[in-house]
């Protein structure tokens, strides 16, 4: 099955990348991924995020390009269930002191999403384990959301759907048809190491799940990490398939337990 970023389009069909689609990457290609120093594992008798050695966050990731009031700036944007009914963020997780995992997907038919999107359901049970919340969030309308929870599947009640991309323009988030397509961060997708993960991940793919304003193809995703209101952890998709390596948000949800 041929993967491909963009759905067809009158405009941009002869620009349309895809992923390989016979054999994975040559062994000899060289691998992108961010490496990181520990590894983590769990649940365990001493917690659900144990780490073995030390890890070290990407430097990509920073909260100062944000204000302290990032939350409340985000608190009163409305994005939608699965379902179709409305939701603010700020009843999305406890504003006082609960600690939520916030993943901002492309959009729905981004093949590189559901490899996202399978990767967080994986450690769903790790954050349900440390009483954290997980909440994936994607461009498209509620039932472009409901094809990937039923066909990857994922947990519908922690996926949300915005189609006017509010939130990712408040958390100012890369947009554009350069970034999408053409940014030296998207060749990790290419890697060997993500070939089998991303095969698996989209086995039940539809590009149905494509969100209905074919502009939202061109937004880029995010990381994000809060307790209560506090910002902790921040880190943009520089181009598609470029996610926070999950070990980060291990590392962070161990160091800021719930009180």
């Amino acid at each position: 099955m041929a993967l491909s970023f963009l759905p067809s389009t009158p405009t941009l069909q002869s620009l349309k990348p895809s992923l390989p689609s016979i054999s994975p990457p040559s062994s000899h290609a060289p691998s992108l991924m961010l490496l990181t120093s520990s590894k983590l594992t769990g649940p365990s008798p001493t917690g659900p995020f144990v780490l073995t050695r030390r890890h070290h966050l990407s430097t990509r990731a920073s909260t100062s390009q944000y204000t302290p009031t990032v939350a409340e700036e985000l608190a009163d944007v409305t994005i939608f269930t699965a379902a179709g009914d409305p939701v603010a963020f700020k009843d999305l997780w406890d504003q006082n002191q609960g600690i939520a995992v916030v993943a901002l997907l492309r959009h729905f038919g981004c093949p590189c999403c559901w490899e996202l999107a399978s990767a967080l359901k994986e450690a769903k049970a790790r954050f349900d384990s440390a009483g954290v919340k997980l909440i994936a969030v994607g461009v498209g309308g509620p039932s472009k959301a409901r094809m990937l929870a039923e066909r990857l599947p994922f947990p519908v009640d922690c996926l949300y759907a915005d189609p006017d991309r509010k939130a990712y323009n408040v958390l100012d988030l890369y947009y554009g048809f350069g970034r999408t397509f053409f940014n030296p961060a998207s060749a990790k997708v290419l890697s060997k190491s993500r070939f089998d993960a991303l095969r698996s991940a989209t086995k039940n793919y539809t590009i149905e799940a494509t969100p209905d304003d074919r502009s939202g193809v061109l937004q880029q995703g995010g990381m994000f990490v809060f307790k209560g209101k506090e910002l902790l952890y921040a880190r943009k998709d520089e181009g598609t398939g470029d996610h926070a390596p999950l070990d980060d948000i291990f590392e962070v949800c161990c160091r800021n337990p719930i009180a």
